[in-house]
């Protein structure tokens, strides 16, 4: 029997294409309104699917690894990924909603309580996809760090670089995640005859003291419905990979065959057992992915897209164009390697959201491969993940 797969889709502007903004499609003049988001969650909630993602980042879209490229013919700017999850969570009902927040200039504090707001709001749903900045223009936003050369070049002070940003990364989620428990589960009373609101014996503080963030606690935030909402990162190379399996409770790999995925897979898995995690290892493979029902139109649609852009697209993650039939096929030749599911990147949008609602979805179904209906519960429950215990969890006085 076909182990069924779960899946997420990436939302980020008019699609990762480049040029998909220009298609007739494409709802360019909306990519700033709540609308166009909501709309998007509640399409992914009718194909069923396990989550979205929205992506975010500090500067501009660039395709420069040195700074801005000053290009005019693609998208530029965006919304508040956090912000645009809160607003998406009481439009929607199932599907999980997790937001890119950067770790490297924001402080652990503020994206717990985020976070643990949009659990809240969600009733259940949240997650953070923690990412790091290693480009110099956003260090020159914040001043307050050295600004750093091109972060690209293979050199040994890169490399250090690298480490030093996803070692800053680990700590920032173990912040977080020691926040998130900085409040028991049974802290607000609430008992109006005795005047008591919360058990102070149910408030601690996390006394973290590392390299790079010395916090206190506690939260101002209550522990989320989930416990710990659902951490989620990329990650497409060796150290990255680490930090991943180390921190999140999915981690999303770029193979780009079978061989490179199972043995990310491994490695992913070999570095959580020594880590002394347990449970579900969740591993989803990446794709962006532009679909249409007859091959040719989808060879013709992307061709269109490459010549408005004037160069050829370029992704860490591997490209399929071609039938919701033949992204099944690959989808589960992948899943063979180990994965546990995948997080589609539609190449433009709304249009290929819709492709994988309305043709690769059913396509699964009918293979045996995915869901049929929503079950009940959070984000947690639906990947598998138990409710993780309060680490400073004693029971209180009351």
């Amino acid at each position: 029997m076909t182990r069924p797969l779960h899946l997420a889709v990436a939302l980020d502007g008019a699609g990762w294409h480049p040029s998909a903004w220009r298609l007739p499609t494409a709802r360019p003049t909306e990519l700033l309104t709540a609308g166009y988001w909501v709309d998007l969650a509640r399409r992914a909630e009718e194909g069923l699917l396990d989550l979205v993602t929205f992506e975010d980042a500090f500067a501009l879209q660039s395709t420069s690894t040195t700074g801005p490229d000053h290009r005019t013919d693609r998208v530029r700017g965006r919304l508040d990924a956090v912000l645009v999850a809160a607003r998406v969570a009481p439009l929607t009902q199932h599907v999980g909603l997790v937001p890119t927040a950067t770790v490297t200039h924001t402080e652990p504090f503020h994206v717990s309580k985020a976070i643990a707001t949009l659990d809240y709001v969600s009733e259940g749903r949240g997650g953070w996809r923690p990412q790091v900045s290693a480009r110099p223009e956003e260090v020159a936003l914040f001043g307050r760090r050295e600004v750093w050369g091109d972060p690209f070049v293979d050199d040994e002070a890169t490399r250090a670089l690298v480490r030093d940003l996803f070692e800053e990364a680990g700590d920032a989620v173990e912040v977080v995640r020691r926040l998130w428990d900085s409040w028991e589960d049974g802290a607000e009373i609430r008992d109006v005859a005795s005047g008591r609101f919360v058990d102070r014996d149910q408030l601690h503080y996390v006394d973290f003291e590392g390299r790079f963030f010395s916090v206190r606690g506690p939260s101002i935030t209550p522990r989320p419905p989930q416990g710990q909402p659902v951490v989620v990162a990329l990650a497409h190379a060796e150290v990255p990979r680490a930090f991943a399996a180390r921190s999140a409770d999915v981690v999303l790999i770029t193979p780009a065959d079978n061989a490179s995925a199972t043995a990310q897979v491994a490695e992913i898995v070999a570095v959580r057992r020594d880590a002394g995690r347990t449970g579900v290892d969740h591993v989803f493979g990446e794709l962006v992915v532009l679909l249409d029902d007859d091959q040719a139109r989808a060879d013709e649609r992307w061709a269109q897209l490459e010549a408005w852009s004037g160069e050829p697209f370029t992704s860490d993650a591997e490209v399929f164009v071609g039938t919701p039939q033949g992204l099944a096929d690959l989808l589960l030749a992948r899943a063979e390697a180990g994965l546990t599911g995948f997080r589609l990147r539609p190449a433009a949008l709304p249009q290929d959201l819709d492709a994988i609602v309305d043709g690769l979805v059913p396509e699964l179904q009918r293979r045996g491969a995915f869901r049929t209906a929503y079950e009940a519960g959070t984000l947690r429950d639906r990947l598998g993940l138990e409710r993780p215990a309060n680490r400073y969890a004693t029971g209180g006085t009351r």
